[in-house]
């Protein structure tokens, strides 16, 4: 009796074992070893931080943001959710907040402290230059680290749970688009100027591992040059994607792919992966009924050429009928389906979306 008992059992761990192993989320929930995400960077990330920062011009705080999933604005620049809430549903945490809405509920003592699963500090608009949309009042990220420094040092965080935590970082295609508008004053060389960016990368991991990171995930530019924003550039053409620009993101995607290289050399006891997120936009670009696109060029949201002139949701834009056939929600931003595919592709994806492993493998320990 005992020896059949005994069989069924290793039988049922078997079944089980193989059903984990087919689904990602399952096989994502079933390690506690990821309590939490903190995120970094730009409008690719950003939860709604600008909309929680009054004094910044770069919003997306009105309709139609908001209206695939949220049914209403939450500060995302998307018609949903960003990479970063799939993320977190892939892990099957709560999506994370933003940070300044955690603060001022912090400080109005509605909240009595930080959540547990994570924050994100992430601004639309901001670049790893101090200069970057530095008009529009955007949080850098020197800022959004000094933000996170300050919850570390106060014990607002719990050091245990930062290292057990992923971490996710991607900034720089705002800087690069700025690198070409027109009234840019910068004297530096397109080689320089990356130059200048990655050495702020290199600061940013620095500083995020003394503060405990360990689980880093660092995301490189998509083709900047083919947003459909191009067409306020009066160099840039629009028939097609501004190749000079694409050629500087390519560029800072190679350097910054051997800086995540040696991330865990360089630094006792982290691990770091790579996503490829241009590859993964251009294969969308290249083969677009592949993926259920039927406009990788123009807003779905927006106004003039391209749709590319005017921001969604203000005065005399125009709205697509399915965004989810469109690549582009508004005139920088991709749309949630399009969120939502890339996800999945840096997600549990091979090594042509993100290496050395995807973001299940860095989750879940499995690979280690």
């Amino acid at each position: 009796m005992s020896l059949n008992l005994s069989s069924h059992m290793s039988s049922m761990d078997l079944l089980v074992t193989l059903l984990l192993l087919a689904s990602p989320v399952a096989l994502a929930k079933s390690s506690p070893s990821l309590p939490a995400i903190f995120t970094f960077g730009d409008s690719i990330f950003d939860a709604g931080n600008n909309h929680f920062n009054k004094n910044c011009t770069a919003q997306a705080d009105f309709p139609p943001y908001g209206s695939s999933f949220f049914h209403q604005p939450t500060g995302r620049f998307t018609n949903g959710r960003t990479v970063a809430d799939f993320i977190s549903q892939f892990i099957g945490l709560p999506l994370q907040k933003p940070f300044l809405e955690l603060h001022i509920q912090i400080m109005n003592g509605t909240l009595k402290r930080f959540p547990s699963n994570g924050i994100n500090f992430a601004s639309a608009g901001s670049g790893f230059l101090l200069d970057t949309n530095k008009d529009m009042r955007v949080t850098p990220i020197q800022t959004q680290l000094q933000q996170f420094q300050t919850l570390v040092e106060q014990n607002k965080i719990e050091k245990s749970i930062i290292q057990e935590s992923l971490f996710l970082l991607e900034s720089g295609s705002n800087d690069i688009f700025n690198y070409f508008l027109p009234f840019q004053t910068t004297t530096l060389s397109p080689d320089d100027y990356v130059d200048s960016m990655l050495t702020q990368v290199n600061k940013t991991i620095d500083q995020i591992y003394k503060l405990g990171a360990r689980r880093i995930a660092i995301f490189s530019l998509g083709p900047v040059g083919c947003v459909p924003a191009r067409a306020l550039l009066p160099n840039a053409p629009t028939n097609k994607c501004f190749g000079k620009m694409n050629v500087m993101a390519k560029k800072y995607n190679r350097r910054l792919e051997d800086i995540v290289n040696i991330i865990p050399t360089k630094y006792p006891g982290s691990i770091a992966v790579f996503g490829a997120v241009y590859a993964i936009t251009h294969r969308f670009q290249t083969y677009p009924a592949r993926y259920g696109f039927s406009d990788v060029s123009n807003a779905c949201c927006g106004g003039g050429t391209l749709g590319g002139l005017k921001q969604c949701g203000r005065e005399g834009y125009k709205i697509c009928n399915n965004p989810n056939e469109f690549m582009f929600w508004d005139f920088y931003h991709p749309t949630e389906r399009t969120y939502h595919l890339m996800s999945k592709a840096l997600w549990n994806g091979n090594k042509n979306k993100i290496r050395p492993f995807n973001l299940m493998a860095l989750a879940t320990n499995f690979t280690f």
